[in-house]
């Protein structure tokens, strides 16, 4: 990844909008690079007056409370956060003045110095993004794993480019709020996991939000390589005729697939030959679709040199991640799963497509405007679902007659107890909720957090 590499930042004056980990990220790499670096956030709050506390004792010039809009403009560098919706007076100052901005990803792979892995799309990209950097550690390489990753799983991108010693492998998951202000970033391997809709709250139209990951293969050349969901019309319109070589994860053998299950096998084809990688029963991550994630990553890991054995004992020691189909506790043989990252309809239906005993589903949560009622087909078998939150009676009327509903008003401790009195022995409790949660939590894994130690019993 070194045609948009960058020696230093001498003389240039940088400014970052938004004072979040991102943010803050950023600006600390523009000092290390000897940059003239103007902060700014319109909080006033305790945590983000203390980040910019700390920059200023760094060099940085921070403002509190607004955006110095000629300051900004006047910068030869604009960092945006991807909090910083686009309709943002700030930006649209900038627009205004013909400014152009870039992503903090977009500025901190000018400075990587080794090979980058790009993943993004609509759902599984954190699952994948993480598994593919534990087989390439588990097969020796140093790996560096950031961007979009939540949770403090992983460091924003600009992290990534103080490391030392450099690693050989940057694997980043982008958003795409990230990819939005994409200039020069080229992944030598991109991977988008799928698409289906997503963040209508802040999109105008699908159409917008497609365009903003499309901005992934902006730079593909000869050398880049893809690894993409075979027969997903969606994926294969939006690689449109991007340069490079294209790998498939999913699908047969006999389509072409380079990555798919055959006799209960996690499989890999290259040059007509095939590899059996690991039996799926020996994959450690609950759900059908995690076992798409573990093709995708093991076929990103297999293009970067690892051998299939080092693949099956990387996936052998995978880990499931915190609020993705995280198994909780078994409980009076009920199985309570953590799926609370499931902010939209797409991954709520992979969630239930992917389970194998029957479900009392707790879904809702803030209204993102999704349709709910593509949820119904993979309803069938559902024990009940119990609704929650402001979503809660949109989704009723969607889903009425789908499955036995049950409201559950008043705090969370009353679904969790609906949920309880509803699931039967041999049964999935599953919070997997199809809208964010910011009605009721601060966020996903607040909602996640007070899941599992509801289920436990704990509180």
């Amino acid at each position: 990844m070194e045609s948009g590499f960058v020696s230093g930042l001498s003389g240039v004056k940088v400014a970052v909008i938004g004072l979040g980990a991102s943010g803050v990220a950023a600006a600390r790499l523009a000092l290390k690079q000897e940059g003239e670096v103007y902060v700014s956030d319109l909080r006033t709050d305790a945590q983000t007056t203390a980040r910019g506390a700390q920059l200023r004792s760094l060099g940085a010039v921070v403002d509190m409370g607004g955006h110095d809009l000629e300051r900004v403009a006047e910068a030869d560098l604009v960092v945006a956060s991807p909090g910083i919706p686009p309709d943002a007076p700030v930006l649209r100052s900038l627009e205004e003045r013909g400014k152009e901005w870039i992503s903090e990803p977009e500025f901190a792979v000018r400075f990587y110095r080794g090979s980058l892995i790009a993943i993004t799309g609509t759902n599984g990209k954190t699952t994948t993004s993480m598994l593919t950097a534990h087989l390439l550690e588990t097969a020796g390489h140093r790996v560096a794993l950031g961007g979009n990753v939540g949770g403090g799983m992983a460091p924003p991108a600009s992290e990534l480019a103080l490391l030392e010693p450099v690693p050989e492998w940057y694997v980043l998951e982008l958003s795409s709020f990230q990819l939005a202000g994409v200039d020069t970033l080229r992944p030598d391997i991109g991977v988008v996991t799928n698409l289906s809709p997503d963040h209508l709250d802040r999109y105008e139209s699908l159409d917008a939000y497609y365009a903003d990951k499309r901005h992934i293969f902006d730079n593909a050349d000869e050398a880049s390589r893809w690894v993409l969901p075979a027969g997903d019309p969606s994926v294969n319109h939006l690689a449109g005729e991007a340069s490079g070589g294209r790998y498939y994860f999913g699908g047969t053998r006999a389509a072409g697939s380079h990555a798919f299950l055959e006799d209960g096998m996690l499989t890999l084809a290259s040059a007509g030959q095939t590899e059996s990688v690991l039996a799926e029963e020996a994959l450690p991550l609950l759900g059908r679709h995690n076992r798409l994630n573990a093709l995708t990553a093991a076929l990103t890991a297999r293009l970067t040199g690892v051998s299939a054995e080092e693949l099956a004992e990387g996936l052998r020691t995978a880990k499931p991640l915190p609020h993705r189909l995280e198994p909780i506790v078994e409980l009076n043989g009920v199985l309570w799963v953590n799926d609370s990252k499931a902010t939209n309809v797409a991954a709520t239906r992979s969630a239930l497509e992917s389970l194998e005993r029957p479900v009392v589903l707790l879904a809702g949560g803030t209204d993102k405007g999704e349709d709910f009622s593509s949820l119904r087909g993979s309803l069938a078998g559902v024990r009940a679902v119990v609704l929650f939150g402001a979503a809660a009676e949109r989704m009723a009327d969607q889903l009425e007659g789908s499955a036995p509903i049950v409201m559950a008003g008043g705090q969370f401790t009353d679904v969790v107890g609906a949920a309880r009195r509803l699931a039967c022995p041999g049964d999935i409790a599953l919070l997997s909720p199809a809208c964010s949660s910011f009605d009721m939590f601060t966020d996903y894994e607040d909602r996640g957090r007070r899941f599992a130690a509801l289920a436990r019993g704990s509180v």
